[in-house]
């Protein structure tokens, strides 16, 4: 018995890490390369928004980008920009670690680069459903539990505010990347809807967990590296890659949410 503990122990080991292999090799390329300090990185917009001005119906976008530096290889950073009706502004929800308040919502380009990293759209409401989402958007901004803490692993961070945004706001269900980190984090209690709102995911503190619903598939969260599979969208979720599926989860046939 012991022995085949031990045995089943090493095999989930040396799967762990050959999954973490080549995300790993590619921090250790990217470290190679001359970096680009925060300060000096891409903050453009990506010309995915269309002009505040240019759009009289109300609009919600969602956007995932890769994180700055070597986090980038296994990590994006997630956010949420509205556009009420007849508004001649966007206004930007997101959580930023090393500001304060690291709830930031407020006007702001709704498509801007992430320190470099181009944006990625995973969700889009216009007209009457995005005017029905926008004040429970607001709402969950201002309830979200973790106003004043922020950790970037296991959370709470950034996609753990997004991930809340979202369960809070019944408009949108959006599958957010398996690379979005801290996603997973329980906001409150160990038990909560997945963020597409139709399944269900259990958390130990962001350190390990399991999530299974028809949008998401079944993915398991170990050390705050989330993979799985995807049976409707006949896939599969790695740490570092993201989603690899035949149909994608997102507009525009974005495989894994952060690149075409």
């Amino acid at each position: 018995m012991i022995k085949r503990s031990l045995s089943w122990l090493l095999r989930s080991l040396l799967l762990l890490v050959a999954l973490l292999a080549i995300p790993a090799m590619m921090t250790a390329c990217s470290l190679l390369k001359p970096q680009v300090h925060w300060s000096e990185a891409d903050r453009s917009s990506a010309g995915l928004a269309p002009p505040a001005e240019a759009v009289s119906e109300a609009v919600v976008l969602v956007y995932a980008a890769r994180t700055f530096g070597w986090r980038g290889n296994f990590a994006v950073h997630t956010w949420v920009s509205t556009k009420e009706a007849d508004a001649d502004h966007w206004q930007v929800h997101e959580v930023m670690g090393w500001r304060r308040p690291i709830v930031r919502s407020g006007p702001d380009l709704p498509d801007r680069r992430w320190y470099g990293a181009e944006p990625r759209l995973l969700a889009e409401l216009r007209g009457a459903e995005a005017e029905a989402a926008i004040p429970n958007l607001l709402a969950a901004v201002k309830s979200y539990p973790y106003p004043d803490t922020y950790e970037a692993w296991p959370g709470p961070n950034s996609n753990t505010f997004v991930a809340w945004l979202i369960r809070e706001t019944p408009q949108l269900q959006v599958v957010l990347p398996n690379i979005a980190i801290g996603k997973d984090y329980p906001a409150p209690g160990a038990f909560n809807r997945t963020p597409s709102n139709s399944g269900y995911q259990a958390s130990l503190f962001g350190y390990a967990g399991v999530a299974t619903s028809v949008q998401e598939g079944l993915e398991v969260n170990l050390l705050g590296l989330n993979f799985g599979i995807d049976p409707w969208h006949l896939g599969v979720k790695l740490p570092g890659f993201g989603q690899l599926s035949f149909r994608s989860p997102w507009p525009a046939g974005h495989r894994d949410g952060t690149s075409p």
